[in-house]
């Protein structure tokens, strides 16, 4: 039976949190205490610094050879059911894509256990919880959270095959090479071009360059790049900005939309999400999600709009030959407005959606599966390597394996400054969080019938499967209700991350971030009072 006191203990949890989150949506919202920019460095600050330590924290004191494994068994059991129920409609039905598969798993699988479900469960049911949270979180950083972005990855290289290799032309390829430089096939922030070297036996050798990368081979044959940069909100109309304003506007940053890309526009980053929020890159992209694209990265042909001629949107055939709509590589298009507003953003590109499949015809043929493996895992690799997260878990499990096998303690000059910067990372992740609600136009960004589904897959689905592993796999008692109210927290932020910067509905993670989070709270004290009965 859940007593008063045991309520207020946590209460005593999580308003600490929530008053964090609600300081910094007042300070940006009403009383304008910082600015875009700054709101992108105190991100940048959370994301490279304050919580990769945060985690690096937890998990380098948790002991690694008294790991629960029923437990871990469990919340395991339900991914790998929720993900291979999602496999099966892929396969037998018409309708489904593998973005809403990406999608439907983020939602219903990976909540925001670092943190919220630490400070939650252990105020809920007992330190006990700390360590099967610190579990879960690096179970979730090591493993899902990779096979996310293999998932992304994987996405972003069938479109890019079909696309430069349409037909059977694709199963002839035996090697891929990528430059460097380019660490994601998605080719939305930086644009990505294929360069073939056919041998005497017909098989095919692909180079994957960045366009702005050096002129290529006189003995490789180029292809189109994939997209051009995207610009921020600071750089962009909105659709709806009135003609007047749009004609006031200074005459270089016209130039800059007419082009599709900034030439010389002051670049003010309303919020770092995307590839800067869990990269060790230097200069934060100015981006947000709430963006008005008019990029196609699913094709060739680019999409832009033009002030200079009255906000009328163009296809735009030969890159830099639509100025205004009158260049001969331009050709008029006609779009609704609800096509271009930020509700249906990822519908533009998403060519897989709506019947897609019959788009790339019933002939194409890939790669052999050895041959996209070794792609996909060569390209997942970078990204890993230029996450902290994965440094802090990492480093944070070989830590703990070492102190707990031979007893030994951490420095305490190590110590010292470990803590100091971790004791400011949960504050710090919640204020984020709160500056990251005050920039966005809405709460519910994807429509109320999306956002209804998504509450749904993260506040019921979600437990519901988690319970029915846990039954199976033998927990009961307090292990038993800890695994289902830690799969009713909210929605986590890395899968936001992910479908932001790869355009695979940000609207919907966005709103399961932001709207979750702020009924999180009283649909958890649900299930700690129902489970308690």
């Amino acid at each position: 039976m859940i007593t008063w006191g045991d309520f207020y203990k946590v209460m005593s949890a999580m308003v600490p949190l929530y008053f964090s989150m609600l300081v910094a949506y007042a300070s940006v919202k009403w009383f304008n205490v910082f600015t875009s920019a700054q709101c992108s460095g105190i991100n940048r600050f959370v994301a490279v610094f304050a919580v990769p330590v945060l985690s690096f924290h937890f998990i380098s004191r948790n002991n690694p050879y008294q790991m629960d494994s029923q437990f871990l068994l469990a919340d395991t059991l339900s991914k790998l059911s929720l993900l291979f129920s999602l496999s099966l409609w892929l396969l037998f039905f018409r309708s489904a894509t593998l973005d809403w598969l990406i999608t439907l798993f983020s939602l219903s699988s990976l909540p925001n256990t670092l943190v919220m479900g630490i400070p939650l469960l252990q105020a809920m049911y007992g330190h006990f919880t700390h360590s099967l949270m610190v579990q879960l979180v690096v179970l979730q950083s090591i493993v899902w959270y990779t096979l996310l972005l293999f998932l992304f990855e994987y996405r972003a290289a069938t479109f890019l095959i079909r696309s430069k290799f349409p037909g059977p032309t694709a199963a002839s390829i035996v090697k891929f090479e990528v430059d460097g430089d380019v660490i994601s096939l998605d080719g939305r922030d930086v644009p990505l071009r294929t360069e073939t070297e056919t041998d005497s036996h017909g098989r095919i050798r692909v180079r994957i360059r960045r366009s702005t990368s050096s002129a290529p081979d006189s003995t490789l044959s180029s292809s189109v790049g994939l997209a051009t940069p995207r610009l921020s909100n600071a750089e962009i109309f909105s659709a709806n900005t009135p003609l007047h304003l749009l004609q006031s506007h200074h005459a270089g940053a016209a130039e800059d939309i007419r082009f599709g890309y900034p030439t010389g526009s002051p670049r003010v980053i309303d919020y770092a999400t995307s590839s800067d929020a869990c990269s060790l890159q230097a200069t934060p992209r100015a981006s947000n999600f709430n963006e008005y694209e008019m990029t196609m990265p699913r094709s060739p042909p680019l999409w832009t709009t033009s002030p200079a001629s009255g906000g009328r949107n163009y296809q735009q055939l030969s890159p830099g030959m639509c100025q205004g709509g009158d260049g001969p590589g331009c050709r008029e298009i006609t779009v609704s407005e609800k096509e271009i507003s930020f509700r249906d953003i990822t519908d533009i590109p998403m060519l897989e959606e709506g019947g897609a499949k019959d788009s790339v015809g019933t002939n194409q043929k890939m790669p052999r599966a050895l041959v996209m493996m070794r792609l996909i895992l060569n390209v997942v690799g970078r990204k890993l390597l230029r996450n902290p997260n994965t440094y802090s878990s990492v480093l944070g499990l070989v830590w703990s394996l070492i102190s707990f096998k031979w007893n030994i303690g951490m420095p305490s000059l190590v110590n010292s400054c470990v803590e100091i910067v971790s004791d400011a990372g949960l504050g710090m992740a919640m204020f984020s969080l709160g500056l990251f609600m005050a920039l966005q136009p809405r709460i519910i960004a994807c429509g109320a019938k999306r956002a209804a589904m998504g509450m749904a897959l993260r506040f019921l689905l979600g437990p519901l499967v988690m319970a029915a592993a846990s039954v199976a796999i033998g927990l009961r008692g307090p292990k038993l209700r800890a695994a289902i109210v830690q799969a009713s927290l909210p929605q986590g932020i890395v899968p936001f991350v992910f479908a932001r910067e790869y355009g695979v509905h940000p609207d919907i993670l966005s709103t399961g971030v932001i709207f979750g989070m702020l009924i999180s709270l009283p649909v958890t004290l649900l299930y700690y009072v129902f489970l308690g009965l």
